[in-house]
């Protein structure tokens, strides 16, 4: 890893204006992600890590129904201070997304060549064989038959295969950071932990950095390096990803880590902090 981060968040405060009423999604946060790193941002819905990461390249609504304040660093330029045209060159590019429900991601109407080869047009202009891109894509993600994958529909591919082509989708524009949105959650057991690995494959072979947003903390200690933990849009509390499941500091991340299933152990439930614990 470099010592100069790839990103930098600081001061990332973000409020949202309606019917005379501001919430504050989220507020003073800062990090920074590495080359080649793996960040996992954990907490339950609602504590901002979401529309932190949606930030980065300014995908909420703009001001003066949400109002973003601070600075977003890559590579010496503040991504909060560009126009709309400057900002879309690094969507999908530089920074790029994939959500945990794929079937509401994909466009139902068209192929999966279709969608994947708009992106690289898109992004990529410089690739005059797109259809081979798709393809490489496609076995990139180890999607078995992607000739005939490329054909298909998303309603005609099940949950993991679906995710796997919005990986694949990622990808093909080679971003430097992609930011993958509780990846997992849609999926059932043993289909989370091939997209994880996958992930983490992907993640050594490219050297790209991953952010990812997740409220399991289960799915966290063998992939990601480092761990932020979020609640009522503030961090909680950072540290490596070792450090933090051996040893919270924090009773929220406490009791999150209580949450996480073991064999032969009754499991716990998260039980509700004080206000003054956030």
């Amino acid at each position: 890893m470099s010592a100069t981060p790839l990103l930098k968040v600081e001061d990332l405060t973000i409020t949202f204006h309606a019917h005379e009423k501001a919430t504050v999604a989220a507020s003073g946060v800062s990090y920074e992600l590495n080359s080649g790193e793996v960040l996992a941002v954990v907490g339950e819905s609602g504590s901002g890590k979401s529309v932190s990461a949606l930030a980065l390249t300014q995908l909420l609504p703009s001001a003066p129904t949400c109002v973003v304040s601070g600075k977003i660093i890559l590579e010496g330029t503040n991504l909060l201070s560009l126009s709309e045209k400057e900002i879309s060159k690094y969507r999908g590019k530089v920074i790029a997304y994939i959500f945990q429900d794929p079937g509401t991601s994909l466009n139902p109407v068209y192929s999966v060549e279709f969608q994947i080869a708009e992106a690289i047009k898109i992004h990529r202009p410089e690739i005059s064989e797109v259809h081979a891109a798709v393809i490489q894509s496609l076995n990139e993600v180890r999607i078995h038959e992607p000739e005939k994958v490329a054909q298909q529909y998303p309603h005609e591919l099940s949950g993991g295969m679906q995710q796997r082509v919005m990986i694949a989708m990622a990808l093909a524009c080679n971003p430097r950071i992609l930011v993958a949105d509780e990846p997992t959650t849609a999926l059932d057991v043993t289909i989370q932990k091939e997209i994880i690995d996958l992930l983490a494959h992907l993640c050594r072979q490219r050297g790209m950095s991953i952010l990812l947003i997740t409220h399991n903390f289960g799915i966290v200690a063998n992939f990601a390096n480092r761990v932020i933990v979020m609640r009522h849009g503030k961090v909680v509390e950072t540290g490596s990803a070792q450090h933090v499941l051996e040893n919270p500091t924090h009773p929220y991340t406490q009791g999150l880590i209580a949450c996480i299933p073991r064999l032969g152990q009754k499991r716990h439930r998260l039980t509700t902090l004080p206000t003054e614990l956030s």
